[in-house]
């Protein structure tokens, strides 16, 4: 070990430079004991990072006082400027749609409450407040779809139309060819479902349109997610199922037993491990750990939540109590692919923007190669549909392949998006990380 400093003698710089020589020597220590540690704590090599992203691009979006992307491909690492982007304008349209987003999940949250009283006490005053409520979701509804047009579209125009025209001008593709990206946006950009970004008229200028979209905390994650083996296809493989439709006082989750049906079609009852049945067992905290643990693939239909302000206490709402992000973020697997059923497994913090602290993020650090969650809340049907085109299109010949998520996530979200235009709250929060 290092010899440790007096700190009792010499000047505050003397002390600090002593600190700093014994923590530099602590890591060339560290970095001799083998070759696994030969890059401890230092900055990942731009060489490292394009080997994750293969034929693609990654794209980091900097949010600073002169804003830029970061596109980084097998050949480099190429900076665009982003002159019409401005943190300024970033703050006030994620504060205005998380504002937007709280309205609808209040009103939500009030309809079923007074269909419980309705239901429970059938009179007039108890049915009028149940209808006020519907309006009010109406209302709050149409609004966030009102708003997110537009910011679907200021979100191409600033910065995915013009990250797209440099990578058209480095390397042309055929016209229906679709760029495989992956977006890493910092900040509060990470509310923003940047990988719906568009003029969704029919014009084809979108991302939807344009590219196979994933996203990813880090690149260092993603190279790690592609430096993993990809598993050989097994018909003997099992899903592990989470169903929890109802807990406390959440209202129930009325897609839990469709989505169960259709993975009964898909998969075959014997190819499930099933949580949280009434008839089977429980979805507890300890039960779900240790079955992901034996498992690659994982579907949870069940509440999800997230604290904007403290996000590693969100989680996913289990028998016993809530699944957290640090639970699940501290286990170690050797997952494939995970479907987050679920809301808000995508939304972080707004006190540690810069830093990925998400559900679905937690799932896929803890090594579950690729995930697809959600920003925001999602109703039961849109939910239950998007499942059904996703892993029917992984499923081939009864074997379940993961590796094509990505595209099967794209086009289940076109899809819906050809179906709702107008209506991209139903579409636009589902979200794919990884390779």
């Amino acid at each position: 070990m290092a010899r440790e400093p007096d700190l009792r003698a010499g000047s505050t710089t003397d002390q600090r430079i002593a600190l700093a020589h014994e923590w530099a020597g602590l890591i060339e220590q560290v970095r001799g004991l083998g070759s696994e540690f030969a890059n401890f704590l230092a900055p990942p090599r731009w060489q490292d990072l394009s080997s994750a992203v293969g034929d693609g691009t990654g794209v980091v979006v900097n949010v600073a006082q002169r804003c830029h992307a970061l596109l980084v491909t097998a050949d480099g690492v190429t900076s665009v400027p982003l002159p019409d982007l401005t943190g300024e304008e970033v703050h006030a349209r994620t504060t205005a749609h998380i504002a937007r987003l709280r309205r609808t999940d209040t009103a939500a949250q009030w309809v079923q409450h007074t269909k419980h009283r309705a239901d429970v006490r059938e009179v007039s005053d108890n049915f009028q407040t149940h209808h006020a409520a519907k309006t009010e979701l109406l209302q709050a509804q149409s609004e966030l779809d009102e708003t997110l047009l537009p910011d679907l579209a200021w979100l191409w125009d600033v910065i995915a139309e013009p990250v797209l025209r440099a990578l058209d001008d480095a390397a042309p593709t055929a016209d229906d060819t679709r760029r495989r990206i992956w977006w890493c946006p910092t900040g509060l950009l990470s509310f923003l479902p940047l990988h719906a970004a568009g003029h969704h008229d029919g014009s084809g200028r979108s991302v939807l349109d344009r590219t196979v979209s994933s996203y990813t905390p880090t690149l260092r994650a993603l190279a790690q997610a592609a430096r993993s083996a990809e598993p050989a296809p097994a018909a003997s493989d099992k899903l592990l199922v989470v169903a929890v439709q109802n807990v406390g006082d959440m209202p129930p989750l009325l897609q839990v037993a469709e989505e169960l049906d259709l993975l009964r079609e898909v998969f075959g009852e014997d190819r499930l491990t099933t949580l949280g049945l009434a008839d089977g067992p429980q979805a507890t905290r300890k039960a779900v750990l240790d079955q992901l643990a034996a498992h690659r693939w994982v579907h949870f239909s069940c509440h999800g939540q997230q604290d904007p302000f403290h996000p590693s206490r969100g989680g996913l709402l289990l028998s016993d109590g809530t699944l957290s992000i640090g639970a699940l973020s501290r286990g170690s697997y050797q997952g494939d692919f995970g479907f987050l059923s679920a809301c808000m497994t995508a939304s972080g913090g707004l006190s540690l923007s810069d830093e990925a602290i998400t559900v679905g993020a937690a799932l896929h650090y803890a090594g579950f190669r690729r995930v697809l969650a959600a920003l925001w809340s999602i109703d039961a049907e849109t939910a239950t549909t998007l499942a059904k085109d996703v892993f029917r299109s992984l499923m081939r010949d009864g074997l379940f392949r993961p590796e094509r998520s990505a595209s099967a996530v794209t086009g289940a979200v076109t899809r819906l998006r050809d179906q709702h235009p107008a209506h991209p709250s139903r579409w636009a929060a589902f979200t794919h990380i990884g390779p």
